[in-house]
């Protein structure tokens, strides 16, 4: 039967080296499952691959939309399951790889059938949002939604613009599309968790801040500027460094809120993913042990298998 390797794990911990490698002993391209890293122009605040990693192994998803995209896990779900059925066939084995929690859960587990927001109802929820702040949109969901009101993260201001856009398409509350029932796949999933001890993994984020700095990461963000009010630049790194293009904060302080909401952001994704029974957790270092229970999870021998990726 198909499969799909799913390699996940939090922001940093060493997922990319470790994805091309598999690829290539897989004899597949790489569906990434970065939901950031799909938007152009956002290379370096996302560690996006590289030119030179891109061209080793056939990325998908990968700067594939444009800033102003309005893009969701639901898409993604359709979209992924649409090139699935194209590479299953000549790729038995796929590997996805990716942080975002909820992307991945929609690929494994599929969104619930919510409805599709009509571009009218979009745009005026936006407006209100302009117009009167996301504190007002909260009460308003308050009101219409209290069971998702009460469990909703109220400062995230695309889960609340969401749910009430859904309220106001639908004439229904938002949390009464939220079955949470699996859908069935026409393949099987592998998951691969990768994790650190929690002080080593805090270190490669500090590193990895301070290497997104020297590679010009500021005048990345300089360039973004004039996007700055889209929901793709709402993002860890982005948001801190415009407060020093405004002037607002200094450069240092800029640098260690990053690090700060990174690592708050990577014991997020872990705490979320720990509520996945299926995931097997291994160190990235430990190479061997992934091969050894990938061999068993295929009944193949990836130790000997060197076939490049094709695309």
């Amino acid at each position: 039967m198909n499969t799909l390797v799913v390699l996940l794990g939090p922001t940093a911990v060493g997922k990319t080296e470790l994805s091309l490698s598999l690829a290539e002993k897989l004899g597949s391209p790489i569906i990434n499952c970065d939901s950031r890293q799909l938007f152009a122009d956002l290379r370096i605040g996302t560690a996006a691959p590289t030119a030179e990693q891109m061209q080793r192994v056939r990325h998908y998803f990968v700067g594939t939309l444009p800033l102003d995209a309005y893009y969701s896990a639901a898409q993604y779900e359709t979209d992924v399951l649409n090139l699935t059925s194209q590479l299953f066939p000549h790729h038995p084995t796929l590997l996805l790889s990716g942080g975002s929690m909820m992307y991945i859960d929609a690929v494994c587990r599929g969104i619930d059938d919510i409805p599709t927001i009509s571009p009218e109802v979009r745009a005026d929820i936006k407006r209100r949002l302009a117009e009167e702040g996301l504190e007002s949109l909260a009460e308003e969901l308050r009101r219409m939604d209290p069971d998702y009101h009460a469990q909703a993260d109220l400062c995230n201001t695309r889960r609340i613009v969401h749910a009430l856009e859904v309220c106001h398409m639908s004439g229904r509350p938002y949390s009464s599309y939220r079955t949470n029932s699996q859908k069935p796949r026409p393949f099987r999933i592998v998951k691969v968790g990768l994790d650190r001890p929690r002080e080593e993994l805090f270190e490669r984020i500090n590193q990895r801040v301070d290497e997104m700095m020297r590679q010009g990461f500021l005048n990345e963000v300089r360039r973004l500027m004039p996007y700055r009010h889209l929901n793709a630049l709402n993002t860890v790194g982005y948001k801190e460094l415009f407060h020093v293009i405004d002037g607002d904060w200094p450069l240092s302080m800029a640098v260690e809120r990053i690090k700060k909401n990174t690592r708050v952001y990577a014991k997020k994704q872990l705490t979320w993913f720990r509520h996945d029974a299926d995931i097997a957790w291994f160190h990235p270092s430990d190479t061997t042990a992934i091969t050894q229970y990938l061999n068993h999870a295929l009944h193949e021998n990836l130790l000997e298998k060197d076939t490049p990726s094709r695309a």
